[in-house]
């Protein structure tokens, strides 16, 4: 099996049967994911489980390992999440075809929402007891979040694969502006597996767990401060206020670089180029067509150069404090 156009229940749950060693019942509850596929089944004795089968060519089997790694990290210490069961192969991962899939408990848990001052700080101990966990050991099949490498390689695919002619020069030259003024910020700072993609929609709240982090489908090897910025309702350092609520609750399990808040704004205009590279490799898709029907041209491009060179004055100025 090649592709998700193939994978239809009656293929996968007699393999998902195999693999989990229990017989299912006919359930094949599906999620929304654009990314994966993912649907909730159901074992004859009313147990219920989640299937998640990742996207070919996404991510190799090691980076998938790399993923339930962090999960098992995360869960030796405490941290409510979600970790793939035990298979019959002995491992949390097995294959249909090119097709890798991993099976979960199924949990449930309401979105925390962080509305005063303890919760701010509620979620800044999570995340010092995430990041523990991160740097027990690296993830070596997954990316390392830096400008001179990661943003570049995405600048250059936009630019050979993606621009229009007329706007190719001109979205190049402020990529390599935005690169060149953050690459040397980057240098000597602490790197390791953070969660990638932490925002408030990523945290849920079960009563008898506490804070549950979840989808750890973009972890990566980065800067601690990557896991900050997306909860912040401002720019920085408009948002400074709350910043330093994470921080506090932060401090109390791990050491924070004073350096990092000056590097939001300059990860903010990363994530901007990363954004539009994965969008440039989902054009082809016809889910994608159909809800960008006019990405990708001349417009599109001059209004994401005007949203880079905005950005860059933001970056530039969180860079000079």
């Amino acid at each position: 099996m090649d592709s998700f156009s193939d994978l239809t229940p009656h293929r996968f749950l007699p393999a998902l049967e195999a693999a989990i060693g229990t017989e299912l019942t006919a359930l094949a509850r599906p999620f929304r994911s654009y990314i994966n596929r993912v649907y909730e089944v159901q074992a004859e004795d009313g147990t219920p489980y989640i299937a998640k089968f990742y996207r070919p060519g996404r991510w190799s089997p090691g980076a998938l390992q790399d993923e339930h790694d962090f999960l098992a990290d995360c869960a030796e210490i405490d941290i409510p999440v979600v970790c793939p069961i035990s298979l019959q192969n002995g491992r949390t991962l097995a294959h249909l075809g090119r097709i890798s899939f991993a099976v979960f408990p199924k949990k449930a848990g309401r979105r925390f929402d962080i509305e005063d001052e303890e919760s701010w700080r509620r979620v800044g101990v999570l995340l010092g007891r995430l990041h523990n966990a991160g740097q027990k050991r690296p993830a070596p099949e997954r990316q390392v979040l830096l400008p001179g490498t990661t943003t570049a390689a995405y600048a250059r695919y936009l630019a050979a694969e993606a621009v229009t002619p007329t706007y190719r020069d001109t979205y190049r030259d402020i990529c390599d502006r935005i690169i060149d003024a953050l690459a040397p910020r980057f240098e000597d700072l602490e790197m390791i597996r953070i969660h990638g993609d932490f925002h408030a929609g990523n945290i849920l709240n079960r009563p008898d767990d506490g804070l549950m982090v979840i989808d750890f489908d973009d972890m990566m090897n980065g800067v601690p401060v990557q896991d900050f910025w997306l909860l912040l309702p401002d720019r920085y350092p408009a948002s400074d206020r709350f910043l330093q609520l994470l921080l506090s609750g932060y401090r109390r399990f791990r050491d924070a670089d004073h350096r990092w808040a000056f590097l939001i704004e300059g990860l903010r205009a990363m994530r901007m180029i990363y954004f539009t590279a994965w969008c440039a490799m989902q054009r082809a898709d016809a889910r994608f067509q159909a809800e960008y029907p006019d990405w990708g041209g001349d417009r599109f491009w001059a209004q994401e150069i005007g949203d880079l060179r905005a950005q860059y004055a933001f970056m530039m100025a969180a860079l000079s404090p």
